[in-house]
């Protein structure tokens, strides 16, 4: 089940929040929790059946784990059952997602045949893992309190971040599960709040991103090859497409949360306003960077064992964060790049030179933008076809649709721009979409902002039920989030 679809807002979601609210009102708060585990797992499960036996186990066995770590006295048999608990998480996650990868490069690298297991990747095992991960480091350090079972299940499984995020620590969910009286009343504001960036999400994933999919694809994966100005189109059709997308599904997943008067960290905050590529990774899945600097980059010793190692251990942590996004190269150059930019931005403040912010906003993008490429292609071809045609390799044909916008007898309607006949979009269109991105990127203000500073008002009503409305209309194309995949 996905948030835009008519089954989660007009079935699911309804029908959880209500028995949660009846459940506190007759104050059977234990119930109440073992409701939202069993309808989290039971939204988890509609999407394949078939992994919930191991999200189960995953739980089971590091709330296990985690307990007996937060009741070790022993420093060598802490470190042992952290050990055991760290590398059970990492070898579930590098059977499913990984084993296929590896043993396609060993085939390639030592001309063997090893068979290929054809895995379905289970969902969100990146992220549950990870978020598991988190907690018995913490649970180590002595970090963390003892809860029951049930709380432990729902800070694994509360449906609104268990797909995608964001990956929470243990310490900022588990007290507002445990705050009865804060949890047990509905409250107007968290019910209005939830709802208005529910449906900025949703419009954000629906309309915008699901439109600059269509061109992104046809780029991608159908044309043969692509001129210059129809390389540029695709590439940031991919560029925004992933932006709204994932800022929608953390739109919808805050709402979602507030509705049960749950509270999500801030996980995306503008990132293409970024002047440099620390500041975009400061803004860009924040939960992530956040988890890969305490339990990374801080264990590696971060940057108080000198200049070099320093270095090294940057590039070490994108180098994970590419491979953690996907098991093919092309994410793996995509950390790669990402890696070898955050060191040369950490050089250049450590040189002490300065930039001026717009350029350094515009440096940013760009590289943004061209790494974006290596993480859309499916394929190197595909990178290279859209490289080549960025940087004009692939001809510089001016399209005759832009021809006619200048001549004296265009009073007609554009003519219809296809990139290799795929796709059927009109080209004024499609740049007028992209300019109104920019803007919305660079100049709107944050959704999470909005909804802060949200005051019911007859407009704001107005404004919620246009987007639901519209959205509503648009979601006869469902299609999964982006970062389900990862």
């Amino acid at each position: 089940m996905i948030f835009n679809s008519y089954e989660f807002i007009f079935a699911f979601l309804p029908a959880v929040w209500i028995g949660y609210f009846l459940l506190n009102k007759w104050q059977l708060f234990f119930v109440r929790n073992v409701w939202l585990v069993i309808s989290s797992l039971f939204f988890y499960s509609w999407w394949n059946p078939v992994y919930l036996p191991l999200i189960l186990a995953s739980m089971l066995i590091n709330y296990y784990i985690g307990t007996l770590l937060g009741k070790a006295s022993s420093q060598p048999r802490a470190k042992l059952l952290l050990t055991a608990g760290i590398t059970a998480n990492l070898a579930a996650l590098g059977y499913y997602k990984y084993y296929d990868f590896f043993i396609e490069n060993l085939n390639a690298l030592l001309s063997t045949d090893f068979n290929l297991l054809h895995l379905a990747l289970p969902l969100a095992i990146s992220f549950f893992t990870f978020q598991q991960i988190a907690y018995l480091v913490d649970a180590y350090r002595k970090e963390t309190k003892e809860y029951d079972f049930w709380k432990y299940a729902l800070f694994v499984s509360f449906f609104p971040q268990l797909i995608a995020g964001p990956i929470v620590h243990h310490n900022e969910m588990m007290p507002q599960f445990s705050r009865e009286k804060a949890q047990r009343n509905f409250h107007y504001e968290n019910f209005a709040k939830g709802i208005f960036i529910f449906s900025i999400g949703l419009f954000k994933k629906v309309v915008i991103a699901d439109t600059f999919a269509g061109w992104a694809s046809a780029g991608f994966d159908q044309a043969e090859a692509l001129t210059f100005i129809e390389a540029w189109i695709v590439s940031l059709s991919y560029t925004f497409q992933l932006y709204f997308d994932f800022s929608g599904y953390t739109d919808m997943a805050m709402g979602a949360a507030l509705l049960f008067n749950i509270r999500l960290p801030l996980n995306f905050n503008s990132p293409y306003k970024a002047v440099n590529i620390q500041d975009f990774w400061k803004r860009w899945h924040m939960t992530l960077t956040r988890f890969l600097t305490q339990y990374l980059y801080i264990p590696l010793g971060g940057n108080r064992k000198g200049i070099p190692r320093t270095y090294v251990n940057v590039f070490l942590v994108f180098f994970v964060s590419g491979l953690w996004h996907g098991a093919g190269w092309t994410f793996v150059l995509w950390g790669i790049l990402h890696g070898a930019a955050s060191m040369l931005n950490r050089l250049w403040q450590q040189l002490g030179f300065k930039m001026n912010k717009f350029l350094g906003w515009f440096i940013t993008f760009q590289f943004v933008n061209f790494a974006w490429v290596f993480f859309r292609a499916q394929t190197w071809e595909d990178a290279e076809k859209v490289l080549k045609g960025m940087i004009g390799m692939s001809g510089f044909a001016w399209p005759e649709q832009l021809t006619s916008l200048f001549s004296p007898a265009s009073v007609q309607a554009v003519e219809i721009l296809s990139i290799n006949a795929v796709t059927d979009t009109s080209l004024l269109y499609m740049l007028a979409l992209l300019g109104a991105a920019f803007a919305i990127t660079l100049w709107a203000r944050n959704s999470v902002r909005m909804m802060n500073q949200l005051k019911p008002s007859w407009f704001s009503a107005f404004f919620i039920c246009a987007l639901l409305l519209i959205s509503f209309f648009s979601m006869t194309r469902v299609s999964e989030f982006l970062y389900f995949n990862f």
